[in-house]
């Protein structure tokens, strides 16, 4: 059973910075790609960013430029550097890995 925990959630006026982390209970997860998904109130849950076990990293068009993805694997960790966010980026974002989730944290953005 691995534990998936996510952090750094909190309310930022548009144009604002948030950074979120993500902490996994597996010692082994710098074997393992991580990724980000979010879901806004009424929507269906979307996948966010990803990074892969070299370091390499994928987003969404809808974040690309804005956030930026790194893991530390030392420390089984990941942070969602999240930059210049908009109203859009209102949603519940959780941290998964190999199939299992965290809880998820909120970010609302609102002026």
């Amino acid at each position: 059973q691995v534990q998936i925990a996510e952090s750094g959630g909190g309310r930022v006026q548009p144009g604002g910075s948030l950074r979120l982390s993500c902490v996994a209970s597996e010692s082994g997860s710098s074997l393992y790609t991580m990724s980000w998904h979010r879901q806004a109130p009424g929507k269906e849950r979307e996948w966010v960013a990803r990074v892969f076990t070299d370091g390499n990293t994928m987003y969404a068009d809808s974040v690309k430029g804005r956030f930026t993805l790194f893991r530390n694997n030392t420390k089984n960790t990941n942070i969602l550097q999240m930059d210049n966010l908009n109203v859009e980026d209102t949603a519940r974002y959780y941290c998964a890995m190999l199939g299992y989730w965290g809880q998820g944290t909120q970010v609302t953005v609102s002026s």
